[in-house]
């Protein structure tokens, strides 16, 4: 195909195995794009003519090219709004490191904030095969409130937590959890989602929060990482504790600077009844 117009892309690949989903399946060695859209695949020599003095040429060195993933439910504008915060137990090999991680995060973490371990793992990653103890937990914090996330079953919360939160022996047991007491009738820091996961979202909201710009600065974070696994667009779900239109904020603001790297589409859950237009 000749380059007659000269039309010149913005980004090149090249040397690659291009992936073009087309019905045969057809892998191709470059692509180039022009305006966030394709605008030439096949071979290196075909690809070529559309590079220009201003091109972005990348050498995938034979490395596969995809297109982008779509995540159909995620909770990007709520998470992203404290994800630099977290502490991600993603892939790590043992219960061991895991509390050894806990512990440096406590460290570092400032006072009157917490660390939050917040979903991405499972006790059947670890060599140990279960999950860490109240004990374990309070050993590696003793002091910084720690909230540690099981699933959506359950939430482990160390002694400092508890007190941040306000949980006694006194609390009452919440619409849709359980505040988990010992003999003497003492919380003992293991929140159980029963028969819902309300209690899970309400303990979360009542810690501190980042200001508008960091939350701007976290969910760029969180976008960038989800970059890193492929993802290019996503389906937020809405859900418990993202309310409208105060935690949609930040994603506005980044659409208007031009600082999305994922394109989103999201489900705005009502809020209040008999206001479900509004």
């Amino acid at each position: 195909m000749k380059n007659n117009d000269k039309v010149y892309a913005d980004l090149m690949i090249s040397n690659g195995n291009i992936a073009t989903l087309d019905e045969r399946g057809t892998m191709a060695r470059a692509v180039a794009v022009k305006d966030g859209k394709i605008l030439a695949v096949g071979s290196d020599e075909d690809v070529a003519q559309y590079k220009g003095p201003d091109t972005q040429v990348i050498d995938a060195g034979k490395k596969t090219v995809i297109p982008g993933l779509n995540d159909s439910h995620l909770h990007v504008i709520r998470g992203g709004l404290n994800y630099n915060m977290e502490l991600r137990w993603d892939g790590v090999p043992s219960l061991a490191d895991a509390m050894r991680m806990l512990k440096e995060q406590a460290r570092r973490t400032p006072p009157g904030q917490w660390v939050r371990v917040v979903g991405g793992w499972s006790e059947f990653q670890f060599a140990e095969r279960r999950m860490p103890t109240l004990e374990e937990i309070n050993e590696a914090a003793p002091d910084t409130p720690v909230f540690v996330l099981h699933l959506y079953c359950r939430a482990m919360l160390n002694k400092a937590a508890l007190r941040a939160c306000g949980y006694t022996k006194d609390t009452p047991n919440p619409p849709g959890g359980e505040i988990q007491h010992d003999s003497e009738g003492n919380p003992t820091g293991l929140l159980i989602a029963r028969p819902n996961a309300t209690i899970l979202y309400a303990t979360l909201a009542k810690g501190p929060k980042l200001p508008l710009e960091h939350q701007i600065n976290s969910t760029r974070h969180f976008m960038k990482e989800l970059n890193r696994l492929g993802l290019t667009s996503i389906i937020d779900a809405g859900g418990g504790y993202q309310n409208y239109p105060e935690d949609y904020q930040v994603i506005e603001e980044l659409h208007k600077r031009g600082e999305m790297t994922v394109r989103i589409a999201y489900n705005l859950f009502t809020q209040r009844p008999k206001e479900e237009k509004e």
